[in-house]
Order: C-alpha cells, then structure tokens, then sequence
C-alpha cells in the first residue's frame, strides 16, 4: 500500500475521538428524555470522557512507548470501540457515563499515540505533510461533530452517535494492523501506577463536588467535603511526582512561571471556549424548539470561523511572539463569550459564536510551540500530554462549574446568561495573565511549534 496509508490509519482513530468531544453535544436532550437523566447525568455524560482523556493521556504516551506505539494503538482502539458499543446500547444515565468514561480511557491511548506514530513513520517534508494533514482533520472533525451528531440524532436516533464509530473503528484496526510498523522507546522508564490513580481520584472528586454545588449550594458540607477531598488526593499526586524516578508530569512545568501560565491558559481556554455548549444546545432545542440538526448548525459557525482563521492567518501568526498571540487570542475567545445573549432566536448568538471562534483559532495555533518552547527537545512529548491534559481538564471543569452556574437560576435562559459572563471572565483573566508571564518568542523560532495540536475541546 502507498507510503500515506500509515496516515489514514492514525486520521481514522483520531477523527472518531475528537468527533465524540463535540458529537454529543446536540444529542444531550434527547439522551436525557430517553433516559430519564437529569442536568447532573447530562454533565457526567460529557465529562466522563474528558476526564478520561485529562487523566489518562500522560500514561498512556509512556505505556505506548514501553509496550509500542502500535501494540497500544490498536489496544486504544478496541477499547473505543467496545465502549462506543456499550454507549449505544447503554438501558441507564449510569451505564452510559461509565462506557464514556471507558471511550475516554480508548481516545486518550489514541491521543498519546497519533502523534507519535506520525513522527516515527514519517521525516522531513513528509512529516510536515503529514502533521498538516493530521491538523486539518482534527479541524474538521471539530467542525462536523455537532453536524453529524445532530443527522444521527434526528434521523435515527441518539445511540447511532456512538454506534457509528464502529465500522470506523473496525477500519482503522485493520488498515493499522496491514501499514503501520511497531516502535518503542528503549529508555521508557514504564508506568507511573500511582499517578494515574491519584490525578484521576483528585480530579474525578473536585469535579463531582463542583457538580453538586448547582443541587446542595457551595456552602453545603456534602460539596466542600468532595472539593476539599479532590484538593487533597491532588495534593498527594504533586508529591508522589516529585519523588517518582517515571513520574507522569514533569513537575518543572509548574515552576516555571512561563510554562505554568501557558497550562492555566490552556485550561482556561478549553473553559471559557467550549465549557457552556452542552448547555446552549439544552437552550436552543427545548427553550427555542429548534430541532437536531438545526441546533447542530446553530453551533457549527464557531467551528467554521475556527477553521477559516486557522487556514488563512495560521502560518502568519508563527512570526508572532507567543505572548500576543496566547493573550490577544483568549482576550478575544472572552469577548466572544460577553457577546453571547439568550433571546428568542438563535441568530443573536452568531456574532459571540464567530467572534470565539476566531480567538479559538488564534489561541490553539500558539499553545503547542508555546509550551513547547519551555522544555527541552527531548521533553517535548511530555509537554504536549500536558498541554492537552490541562486542556481537557478545563473543558471537563467548565461543564461543571457552568452547570452549577446554570441550575442555580430560577430561569434556564438566565442561568445560561450568567454562565456566558463567568467564561468571559475566565477568559479575561486568562488573556492578562499571558501578556505578563507568557515569554516573548514566536512559534517561528523553533522546531517544536511545528507539531501542533488539534483545535477542538
């Protein structure tokens, strides 16, 4: 087979993960009205699956290349596959969040692995080719999620959402098996066991106790009692890794104030972007009684903004030092959500949805080389599992903390409103943050920004 097949491989698994960030979004009513779910179960349907990924993919990039790349590539793959399986035919709320959050343990091994099956099959031009390609897929596969989500739902039915990851998967495991060649790391140092379970317990249980705050107020001892928990066990995890000889998080990211405002601003980004859709798509659908698909297209402009800025502006925007970008970028991303108003049509969000969309373009270019920039070369897989564990831990907190902000107003729209004004807020803050702390080199003036991040959630 040609010398791309390797990469269809690696874009076939990856379309199918980064489209389950967004596909569910449009389809959350009318798995809520099947399953008799509440606003909570509706959270944890969506956060399940980002948690997975925020805690899993560091591991998964050091088992991979321990066990190979393509042992656990195939590995990730069988396990989406099931667990999308198990989503589809889920008879309870319960039963689906735990099958999203094994989907999320699926994509995180596929996220650690991508990227470093591209770099070991491909060199030089090629690799350029290949990573640009790898882009433009996690483009579009952010773009189409609410789209396809919102066909499926409406036409046959919420569970073929995951249902149609299947013959994909089935694809992917067949072509990976025939094209892509098995690579490991000779120095991988394995595992780090402990890690794994500490970040997932603390952050599990810090998002769990943001979730009841929208039902039992933040004062209430069952709400304080989980945070203050989820803050300890994170505690304990911070700890172990700096006494860990293969800990999963190099903990010099933290110290640096560069590096540690470039995390917090991929959290934030993830947050004030994306954390409000589940429950724009709530609004759109059962206060303005738009169907399925018209919601999916309701929420598609951001996306489209997203990627033409991103094709247009993109390699211009590599000149540019990664303060300004970072900062102007979010800066924007928060004005976008400012200008988010509810009213009685979907149109008075077009211009918030564009405006964040173009922030969100401006932003995820420069995250990568910016962090990137931080480490040595040969720390750089570290630092992008990182960067998209801040990221998804963000989207994962935003659900949560929007929610509550949701369900405490007495009307839905409101709630809604004031969620849009607490992302904008995140954002801003964010945005200041980068201008100050973030250093001044651009994304042209290394190697390492080259390797960019999908766009999406």
């Amino acid at each position: 087979m040609g010398k791309w097949s390797p990469l269809l491989a690696v874009c076939l698994g990856g379309f199918i993960l980064l489209v389950d960030v967004t596909i569910v979004t449009v389809a959350l009513p009318d798995i809520a009205s099947d399953l008799q779910a509440s606003l909570t179960g509706m959270q944890w349907v969506v956060d399940a699956y980002a948690l997975a990924l925020a805690a899993i993919v560091l591991a998964s990039g050091a088992l991979a290349d321990q066990i190979g790349r393509k042992r656990t590539y195939l590995g990730s793959l069988v396990v989406f596959g099931v667990a999308s399986l198990a989503c589809g035919l889920a008879p309870s709320t319960e039963v689906l969040v735990v099958a999203r959050a094994v989907q999320g343990v699926g994509g995180a091994a596929m996220m650690a692995t991508t990227m470093a099956i591209l770099n070991v099959v491909y060199h030089g031009r090629d690799r350029g080719i290949a990573l640009g390609i790898w882009g433009v897929v996690a483009g579009v596969a952010s773009a189409l999620g609410p789209v396809v989500g919102g066909v499926l739902t409406e036409f046959i039915g919420w569970r073929w959402i995951f249902l149609i990851n299947i013959p994909v998967v089935l694809l992917a495991l067949w072509l990976t098996a025939k094209v892509v060649a098995e690579s490991t790391n000779p120095h991988a140092q394995g595992v780090d066991v402990p890690g794994v379970i500490t970040f997932t317990a603390g952050v599990a249980a810090v998002t769990y106790g943001l979730m009841e705050a929208g039902q039992h107020g933040w004062a209430s001892a069952e709400v304080l009692g989980w945070i203050g928990a989820g803050l300890l066990v994170l505690v304990v995890f911070v700890v172990l890794q700096a006494r860990s000889t293969k800990a999963m998080l190099d903990l010099t990211l933290l110290r640096r104030p560069s590096s540690l405002v470039i995390l917090l601003a991929a959290m934030a980004f993830s947050f004030a972007a994306f954390g409000y859709l589940p429950f724009m798509s709530v609004w759109l659908q059962q206060s303005l009684g738009l169907r399925v698909l018209t919601a999916g297209l309701a929420l598609l402009p951001m996306s489209l903004s997203s990627f033409v800025i991103a094709g247009t502006l993109g390699r211009r925007l590599h000149a540019v030092p990664f303060r300004y970008t970072i900062g102007i970028g979010m800066a924007v991303v928060s004005l976008g959500a400012f200008l988010m108003t509810t009213g009685n049509s979907w149109t008075v969000t077009l211009p918030g949805m564009i405006v964040t969309g173009v922030g969100v373009a401006v932003t995820a270019q420069a995250l990568p080389g910016a962090i990137m920039a931080t480490v040595p070369h040969q720390r750089a897989g570290m630092a992008s599992g990182a960067l998209n564990t801040f990221r998804q831990l963000g989207f994962a907190l935003g659900v949560a903390v929007l929610g509550t902000v949701v369900s405490h107003s007495t009307e839905f729209d409101k709630g809604l409103e004031s969620s849009y004004v607490v992302a904008g807020v995140v954002g801003a803050v964010a945005a200041v943050l980068a201008l100050v702390f973030v250093k001044s080199r651009s994304a042209a003036s290394g190697n390492e920004a080259k390797q960019a991040l999908p766009v999406d959630a």
